[in-house]
């Protein structure tokens, strides 16, 4: 196919095409001798997750390192482009789904009060915004992709980082209960050590995860496990899928606010009566604390790196509200499981 054909089927110019060449986001094009450019099929879906990446907010060097997933094979290039662009779909359906909400918030307020104050369109878009800017402003702080290869030796020697590991994910398989039938999913699945626990019990397990590099080497060890690129605050799953979820040593990654958010994403593809069983560090001293909270930017929390409580208040206060039933269980000193099971 020849740049102009290119151009056409995809609704961009000839120039935005040629720029995304000469940044070295589409290497080795093919030319014919009279020196067109010939685009092939991989091409194309490139250039298409390309234009997804860009309207997605993200810049030009982030794009370049995003397709170049290390030691992939080119016959796994193409599903691997088509899981980026539905990853970023997921979070534009989300978006729009606020916007939806946020519409139909306006306008019940209109209807049972005969006007709009100013105060609530602004309390409303900024809600909006908010959430906006904490699924926008997720990015990976810990090279996972650089981890993968060494991370099932890492969780046996860096206790640290994975306390009582081993007994952590057998006690969270026990208190999570899965049965033949049941379709489960592993949140920050890694190189999918919980998931493939729960593989036993006969249950269909999928899993999300960020890190590229981590889920090649989930499939190589578990192919029967559906994988799908994502993260926690935009899971790309359709509502009430799963009967249950299970997330270890991730969830403390997130700050609280970026925890209320994940919660809610994992609420809309739970289905009713679902399970949830989180396992993580237990956190004595957060480094965020409620003041820091209304005075920091999203994007000021999405940059920090330590690690959060499970048990913080507003986490608490949301199942609460959502209906949930929930335990915590200490394994270890250091390390604990919150059971939560939805009563609607």
């Amino acid at each position: 196919m020849k740049i102009n054909e290119l151009s056409k089927r995809l609704g961009i110019s000839t120039r935005t095409i040629r720029f995304y060449e000469q940044n070295g986001l589409l290497p080795s094009v093919q030319r014919e001798h009279n020196q067109y450019r010939i685009f092939v099929e991989e091409d194309i879906w490139r250039l298409q997750t390309i234009i997804a990446l860009r309207e997605a907010g993200m810049a030009i060097k982030e794009i370049k390192q995003a397709l170049e997933p290390q030691g992939l094979p080119d016959s796994q290039r193409l599903r691997y482009y088509l899981e980026l662009q539905r990853s970023l779909l997921t979070t534009q359906w989300l978006e729009m789904k606020r916007m939806a909400e946020t519409t139909e918030q306006m306008i019940d307020l209109l209807q049972t009060q005969q006007t709009l104050p100013i105060q609530e369109i602004y309390h409303l878009a900024d809600q909006a915004k908010h959430l906006r800017e904490l699924r926008q402003n997720w990015q990976d702080q810990w090279n996972f992709d650089q981890r993968a290869q060494t991370h099932d030796e890492d969780v046996q020697t860096r206790s640290e980082d994975y306390p009582h590991y081993e007994q952590a994910l057998t006690y969270t398989a026990e208190l999570i209960h899965a049965t033949s039938g049941e379709h489960g999913l592993d949140l920050g699945i890694g190189t999918g050590n919980l998931a493939g626990r729960l593989l036993t019990s006969g249950a269909h397990l999928s899993g999300v995860d960020q890190s590229q590099e981590m889920l090649k080497q989930c499939q190589n060890k578990f192919p029967m496990i559906d994988t799908r690129i994502g993260n926690v605050l935009a899971i790309p799953y359709p509502d009430n899928h799963f009967h249950f979820v299970v997330s270890s040593f991730t969830f403390s990654h997130l700050n609280p606010q970026q925890q209320l958010l994940a919660l809610t994403e994992i609420h809309r593809v739970l289905k009713p009566h679902g399970r949830l069983c989180l396992t993580d560090r237990i956190v004595v001293h957060s480094a965020i604390t409620d003041d820091s909270l209304s005075t920091s930017s999203a994007s000021d929390l999405g940059l920090q790196s330590t690690y959060h409580e499970l048990q913080h208040p507003a986490v608490l206060e949301w199942f609460e509200e959502h209906f949930y039933m929930t335990n915590y269980y200490t394994i270890e000193q250091e390390v604990g499981c919150l059971l939560a099971v939805s009563l609607h």
